[in-house]
């Protein structure tokens, strides 16, 4: 069951990928971790598609991820007379806090907290931008507006404030009951949505504790503000250039993509590049050629993980998108400017002695071109500081907590296993030896390096290396 690339895939389960037969299939065409979306089906479904990836992890002897994604705050218009109304460049237009069944004169727009915040020359963007408007004056629950890209408001249509910090939770009431439904099935990720500024992740971690990683999502202008902070307060992040693209201008997706890939490569955690990676192929059994490039561009960024999201929930082709994924990936990989690349955006080193091991351990993994770096690890960090220096050798995490071997399919090049816990040296090597023999990353007498930490089973403790022969 070895995988032979070293970023991984996200496919999110819907109603094409949703069976046990399916998800299967995507996991053996290779994908490492299922993304659960709940914006959409019920806790019924999502406990039915939970267990059959349970099931599935069981049958194939390997540890699979799973990713709750919330919803989180939805900003939209309320309803409209005749469902609709069409607007040109240069009209006003005015919204307003309470009512239904509006017209241009009185479009509702039922969030309070988007008339404590919004100012005169803030933004409207309606329905992913292709309405937009310039707030003009303000009164006690209403605003005018002038519309500057014209086109059709619907019932319904959601809203994007990209100038506006608003005072807003990024848990909703039905957030927090899904999220609590969701720890309690045993999820290994979270994805928080509408992050803007890192009390939100202070708030979300006071509600996860460590029952699973905690990912931002990056969708809003004003968390890339603060990025730092909250890369620091998240264990990954989601680059969502969905919104993001809407929110900042699209020339900018692609820098801003680059940026959060190595600022996450700096702090050691994971890194996902999300949406549209191959949209085409919800409808098409191939992506375009630009699609092709994007996912790419991904890898030679260097990014842990890259995802599908309607192309394996309600496309047409789920199989067809994760093959294709695989495929991408691996040839990227083994491109012949692929390792200079990522050593060009290799992030300064921090200079401590864990790190200073793990940098020591990739380097001399390729200097006696060893087939294996194992790593025992008791919460992931020592496998994360290997995986950031990008080694062109596998690493092999074994781990003796689940959870922590579940979260590892989001690590970039690293391979976990299930162990007992180490408690000498001596059963270390032992080991670090047969394991990598019996999962096929090693064989007789070949040089492998092994880092640990000692103290065994202290989390943090990344002190210690070693090469060692097999069979020696």
């Amino acid at each position: 069951m070895r995988r032979h690339r070293r970023a991984k895939i996200v496919a999110t389960v819907g109603p094409a990928s949703n069976s046990p037969e399916m998800l299967k299939a995507l996991f053996l065409a290779g994908v490492d971790t299922f993304r659960l979306n709940f914006s959409h089906g019920t806790h019924e479904d999502h406990a039915k598609v939970h267990a059959a990836i349970r099931a599935l992890e069981k049958e194939v002897g390997r540890p699979i991820g799973i990713l709750q994604d919330l919803q989180g705050p939805k900003i939209r218009v309320g309803t409209i007379k005749d469902g609709k109304i069409t607007v040109a460049k240069g009209d006003t237009i005015r919204f307003v806090l309470k009512g239904q069944d509006g017209d241009r004169d009185a479009i509702p727009l039922p969030h309070p907290e988007i008339f404590a915040a919004v100012l005169p020359g803030h933004h409207l963007l309606i329905d992913d931008g292709r309405v937009r408007v310039k707030v003009t004056s303000l009164g006690d629950d209403s605003m005018t507006a002038e519309v500057v890209f014209g086109g059709v408001i619907s019932n319904r249509k959601g809203v994007n404030l990209p100038g506006t910090l608003l005072n807003l939770s990024p848990l909703t009431a039905k957030d927090r009951a899904d999220l609590e439904f969701g720890l309690n099935l045993g999820v290994d990720w979270v994805a928080l949505s509408f992050v803007q500024k890192p009390s939100d992740m202070i708030e979300a971690r006071g509600l996860i504790g460590d029952r699973a990683g905690l990912m931002a999502k990056i969708e809003k202008p004003q968390a890339l503000e603060q990025i730092d902070d909250i890369i620091r307060l998240s264990d990954g992040i989601m680059v969502a250039r969905g919104d993001l693209g809407v929110e900042i201008p699209q020339e900018e997706v692609p820098g801003r993509q680059k940026e959060l890939v190595r600022a996450c490569r700096l702090a050691v955690k994971p890194v996902i590049v999300a949406t549209q990676m191959l949209d085409s192929m919800v409808s098409a059994p191939t992506p375009t050629r630009a699609e092709a490039s994007d996912v790419a561009t991904a890898i030679y960024d260097g990014a842990d993980a890259v995802m599908l999201s309607a192309e394996s929930a309600s496309g047409a082709y789920p199989l067809e998108a994760v093959s294709m994924m695989d495929r991408i990936i691996g040839t990227t990989e083994r491109h012949k400017l692929y390792h200079s690349l990522i050593r060009a955006s290799d992030p300064a080193e921090e200079q401590t002695p864990p790190h200073a091991v793990a940098a020591a351990a990739a380097d001399l993994a390729e200097a006696v071109r060893a087939p294996v770096i194992v790593a025992f690890t008791s919460s992931g960090t020592t496998a994360a500081r290997i995986a950031r220096k990008r080694p062109e050798v596998a690493i092999l995490a074994i781990t003796a907590d689940q959870a922590v071997s579940r979260r590892l399919c989001l690590l970039w090049g690293t391979h976990s296993i299930l162990s007992e816990d180490i408690h000498s040296y001596e059963q270390m090597v032992q080991v670090a030896s047969t394991v990598s023999q019996s999962a096929e990353f090693a064989k007789l007498h070949d040089q492998i390096i092994v880092v640990a930490g000692i103290p065994f089973a202290q989390a943090g403790t990344t002190n210690n290396l070693r090469m060692l022969q097999i069979g020696a």
